[in-house]
């Protein structure tokens, strides 16, 4: 056997014992790209470890510790009071907003993550408080987030129209990004209404009956000069990275040393509060990933979409191949760049298909998976779980969430493009 079937075997083998035994993914994931690359692909351990994804790591070390001060210091707490307020204490209304919130950060320059990774603790956080179950929460907020993440503006859609350009695609990055607007808005509340959404208008402040929104506004207090100072610190990170193309993981940290250097907060309590569990899971699952990647794993599946394609199922094939591969990796670090380019030659070979309906197929097929807890974008969001959340129960249902849209997204292309 290969060792690029070795690799595939690696991930699908750490998977599957992480929805059923307790062991972190994480640590589970970095011991077999060790094992793998090491001893069965003559690597060195340093080789191994270049598939470390440090930009990551410090994303999510960033806004974790930075919403950690603001939930520490009661910020967060008070601004969830007054978005309910705003909200007239209905809590059907949130997710909502939060979507729509997510589309506008996103498509106005941060793209995907960075929306996510703004918004997604603060959208947690009112579930918590709301009393939403956080996976509707996340499901809708993020896919606000990611249908938003191919304007030309956004990196995600810079990619994409990028290399689209220099396969002969180019001029259609408007188009490209409104089939993954109608996508995510599609999927993203066609989540909320199945996970119960619309029971949640009927849970306003003056239906006893069918329970309320904690009445967090009166419970909260008043805004303190530090926790002024931390919606600062926040805003700051908005407009830092939105308008001036910050990092926004850096961005984040030196906005937290700030707000502990003005003693808003404890920071050894805001550091144990940050989710160290799941950035394990994240960063150990990408190292295998990268492995699978270095020993040809990737490409052996995607050289077979070629060989069981045909001008009738080519589109839903392809879809289909973006948003299995997409779920355990980066869309626009590695589906697109991998995918992408083989467009016209398929297309060639497959026969009586356009190049283009192909290129949309990988774009939308691929980021329609993107809440997959072993995506960014839903560690951002299971990072943010509020307490008592089930994170390991949580971190199965993105799972599951991302690889039933891989179906749901050939389906969709398949009515689209195909």
């Amino acid at each position: 056997m290969s060792l690029g079937w070795i690799s595939i075997g690696a991930l699908v083998l750490a998977v599957g014992l992480s929805c059923t035994t307790s062991l972190n993914v994480g640590v589970l994931s970095l011991v077999m790209a060790w094992f793998v690359g090491v001893y069965l692909g003559g690597m060195s351990l340093g080789e191994v470890l270049e598939g470390f994804p440090t930009a990551l790591l410090v994303t999510l070390i960033g806004v974790t510790l930075l919403f950690a001060i603001a939930e520490c210091n009661g910020t967060l707490e008070r601004v969830t009071a007054r978005l309910v307020r705003l909200c007239r204490g209905n809590a059907g209304v949130l997710p909502i907003m939060f979507f729509g919130l997510g589309l506008v950060v996103a498509t106005i320059g941060a793209g995907g993550t960075p929306a996510s990774a703004l918004l997604a603790p603060a959208a947690m956080a009112v579930a918590g408080r709301a009393s939403i179950p956080p996976l509707l929460m996340a499901i809708t907020v993020g896919n606000g987030a990611l249908a938003g993440t191919l304007s030309p503006f956004a990196p995600g859609g810079i990619v994409a129209s990028g290399i689209m350009a220099r396969i002969g695609l180019a001029g259609v990055e408007w188009q490209t990004y409104w089939y993954n607007v109608l996508a995510h808005s599609t999927v993203g509340l066609g989540g909320f209404v199945l996970l119960g959404g619309l029971r949640l208008f009927k849970r306003n402040g003056h239906t006893g009956d069918h329970g309320t929104v904690p009445p967090v506004d009166r419970e909260a207090g008043s805004m303190e000069p530090h926790h002024w100072l931390t919606v600062g610190g926040i805003s700051a990170l908005i407009v830092g990275v939105t308008v001036f193309d910050m990092h926004v993981g850096m961005t984040a940290m030196a906005i937290a040393a700030v707000l502990t250097l003005l003693r808003t907060v404890d920071e050894q309590q805001a550091i144990r509060r940050m989710p160290w569990n799941v950035i394990l899971m994240v960063t150990g699952v990408t190292v295998l990933v990268a492995m699978m990647e270095k020993t040809q794993g990737m490409d052996l599946f995607t050289n077979g979409l070629a060989n069981i394609s045909t001008p009738g199922t080519v589109v839903p094939i392809i879809a289909f191949g973006a948003g299995t591969i997409s779920v355990y990796s980066s869309t626009s670090g590695v589906v697109m760049p991998a995918l992408l380019p083989m467009v016209p030659e398929l297309a060639e070979r497959v026969g009586d298909i356009e190049p283009l309906r192909l290129a949309w197929a990988v774009t939308v097929g691929g980021g329609l998976v993107d809440l997959s807890s072993l995506s960014t974008v839903g560690a951002l969001f299971l990072a943010a779980a509020p307490p008592g959340t089930d994170t390991r129960a949580m971190f199965n249902a993105l799972i599951a969430w991302g690889l039933s849209m891989t179906v749901v997204g050939a389906a969709f292309c398949w009515l689209l493009f195909g």
